[in-house]
Formats: structure tokens, C-alpha cells, sequence
């Protein structure tokens, strides 16, 4: 199993229809969001590349917003993992 962990942009939240979309995809396991955090389990990952698209509603407007992180990893072997950071693109 691999995990897809995004940290939302503070003052965000992810959209029910980004949710709705990602769900129906076959690779995608289950989602869930907790404290900020948006958690896609996947079956598995193999040599085809693989595009996910979260659509993210601003709530709160924040100055200064900082770059939030996305970690993917193996769920049974957490030390294989990538790291990439994204910024709004309004900022």
C-alpha cells in the first residue's frame, strides 16, 4: 500500500468535489483528512506515472502563506518515500 500525504496550505481546505473525483478513481483506496492533512491510500504503484489533482478552497486568508509539503511512501516500508513541496498559486 502507498499514502499520498498532503499537508494543506494553511487557510485551505480540499473541495467535496476534489474528494468525489479522487474516490472514483480505481488505484484509490480510501482518503481521509484529519488536522489539515489529506491522507490518499493507494493499492499500489508501478512504473506508470500517476496524476492527482486536489482542488483546494480558500477559508481563511492568510498573509505570508508558506509552502505546505506532499510525502508519498510505502506504507510497509516508510524509509522509501518522496518529498516535494507547492505553493498557492495566487502567492
Amino acid at each position: 500500500m502507498v499514502i499520498i500525504e498532503v499537508s494543506l496550505l494553511s487557510g485551505f481546505i480540499m473541495t467535496s468535489r476534489s474528494r468525489m473525483l479522487l474516490e472514483n478513481r480505481t488505484i484509490v483506496k480510501k482518503i481521509e483528512v484529519k488536522a489539515n492533512v489529506v491522507y490518499i491510500y493507494l493499492e499500489k504503484l508501478n512504473d506508470e506515472s500517476q496524476t492527482f489533482t486536489l482542488q483546494l478552497e480558500q477559508v481563511i486568508q492568510v498573509k505570508n502563506l508558506k509552502p505546505a509539503s506532499i510525502k508519498i511512501y510505502d506504507y510497509y516500508q516508510p524509509e522509501e518515500r518522496a518529498l516535494a513541496e507547492y505553493s498557492a498559486v495566487c502567492s
